[in-house]
């Protein structure tokens, strides 16, 4: 029998205030797939820039040991990194809901 998790998507959902607490302790990282043009001008602080085009590739970049928070400029792009990351046997995979919009909103550190 498979495990259940959030909508059989094989992520969870989660604030860029969670997002934020998870990074604080240490128990994440945080990988921005958007382009790189978008990284220069604003990107949530100590994000890592994986674009999604290149996450396939790049997967071993993407560590096993913590929980990986992937955040792009809405959601969209950061939900389909999270799929491709499960699809490739990935957990602990988080999509930082409404992306870096909501975490410039949220008033959180940039970098």
């Amino acid at each position: 029998m498979m495990m259940a998790n959030s909508g059989g998507a094989g992520f969870q959902e989660i604030s860029p205030a969670q997002a934020q607490t998870m990074l604080d302790k240490g128990e994440a990282v945080l990988i921005d797939v958007r382009e790189p043009y978008e990284y220069s001008e604003v990107h949530a602080k100590g994000a890592t820039l994986i674009p999604l085009g290149e996450i396939q590739q790049r997967l071993a970049e993407i560590p096993t040991d913590k929980d990986v928070l992937m955040i792009c400029r809405s959601g969209g792009r950061s939900s389909q990194a999270c799929m491709i990351a499960v699809s490739n046997g990935r957990g602990r995979l988080y999509n930082v809901s409404g992306g870096t919009l909501a975490w410039l909103q949220a008033g959180l550190p940039t970098g």
